[in-house]
């Protein structure tokens, strides 16, 4: 993300003027971008021209520029799109005050963003989103026999790029042959669409998980093909190329690679490595150490009370709510769990790591000192923090 200004006072409001140079930033975009904040970028807009003297009218696309209060925000992670959408705050030669509209903020084209309230999430995420530099680049194919699924996992995101299907005639008896050109074909199909979705240079690991030994035979497919096409970059690269048993060929499957101790220690560098591995220790906590294992938002709102949380792991859907007092809620659990030397994660929703975490309520915590009963402390409707 280019950042061109910024003008935030003392009291937290004011604006920061940015331009998304990646498809990732779009997803920090996302994550910055929060309902009733005030958002201004150039937009193209079809009008109607009334003709007075003759009663025709005429259409045409115009170059103006809107500002709108934002109302609803959707991000498409396959095609990193964030379509905006809310009612006009200032009026130009073009648009009237109060209009409904949308938009889709664009690479490489800058937009303003007004906040009356910049808290310490925003700001954070802010600058991630500033700082040089691209997130971790990995590769991730899962397959079986006539399933493959193609990954690309950042930093921040986990994209299904391609998922390719292929009919595999059954291997038995005098159909050996026939299953075995299919299994040629299919890998063949994989290989050339790693080659088109991804710069091997650019990668700094490539994951292939699979039941048996297909991914290892993917591997030795790809490597025989770059030495029959010459193709010396990829035989450079081969020591990035990881493979592992996974139980299936479908996008799950992610999760069981992410979790081997080779390919932990291949990306222990990495965030989403680290969000990873808190997720696995919370899940094993929860059957090895229940009473510093909580999820849920009232259990984990009184263990911050407490004082109570080495770490929390917070869903990062969280702080888009539409409801700012939630927002309000959690951010200050944030600062609250930081303040007494606590760690806090945000994880991105749209990780395998942010995905499992949705799956108990989107906020956990692991717990410095056992408590017990936290589900029945209070009232379940209770704001801990007003």
């Amino acid at each position: 993300m280019h950042f061109i200004k910024k003008n935030i006072t003392k009291d937290g409001d004011g604006y920061v003027t940015l331009r998304p140079e990646i498809p990732e930033d779009m997803w920090h975009s996302y994550n910055i971008i929060r309902p009733l904040d005030k958002l201004r970028t150039d937009a193209l807009r079809r009008v109607t021209i009334g003709d007075e003297a003759t009663g025709s009218t005429s259409s045409k696309r115009v170059h103006t520029i809107l500002t709108l209060i934002i109302e609803k925000i959707d991000f498409d992670p396959s095609s990193s799109q964030l379509h905006l959408s809310g009612r006009t705050c200032e009026e130009n030669a073009y648009v009237t005050l109060g209009q409904y509209h949308t938009l889709d903020l664009e690479l490489h084209r800058n937009f303003t963003l007004y906040k009356s309230s910049w808290d310490s999430v925003a700001l954070e995420e802010l600058r991630k989103a500033c700082t040089p530099g691209e997130g971790a680049e990995i590769a991730a194919i899962t397959l079986h026999e006539g399933l493959a699924t193609i990954c690309a996992v950042g930093e921040h995101i986990t994209v299904l790029k391609q998922r390719i299907e292929m009919a595999i005639p059954k291997k038995r008896g005098a159909n050996t042959e026939a299953h075995d050109k299919g299994m040629q074909k299919f890998y063949a199909a994989i290989t050339a669409a790693f080659l088109r979705l991804f710069d091997i240079e650019k990668l700094k690991v490539v994951l292939f998980g699979s039941p048996g030994y297909l991914a290892q035979r993917l591997r030795e497919y790809i490597f025989m093909n770059a030495t029959k096409m010459g193709d010396k970059t990829m035989l450079k690269a081969k020591g990035k190329f990881i493979c592992e048993h996974t139980s299936s060929g479908h996008k799950f499957a992610l999760n069981e690679m992410l979790a081997s101790p080779t390919v932990k220690a291949r990306l222990q560098d990495t965030r989403f490595a680290k969000e990873t591995a808190a997720v696995e220790r919370f899940m094993e906590m929860i059957t090895t150490d229940e009473l510093r294992a909580w999820y849920g938002k009232g259990p984990v709102e009184r263990a911050v009370e407490k004082g109570a949380v080495a770490t929390l792991l917070v869903n990062d859907s969280i702080y888009r709510s539409n409801d700012p007092a939630e927002r309000k809620k959690w951010v200050e659990a944030k600062e609250e769990v930081e303040k007494y030397g606590g760690e806090v994660l945000v994880l991105s929703s749209i990780h395998e790591s942010g995905v499992r975490l949705a799956q108990i309520g989107g906020i956990a915590a692991m717990l410095s000192f056992p408590l017990d009963d936290l589900e029945g402390e209070g009232d379940a409707d209770e704001e801990v923090w007003e």
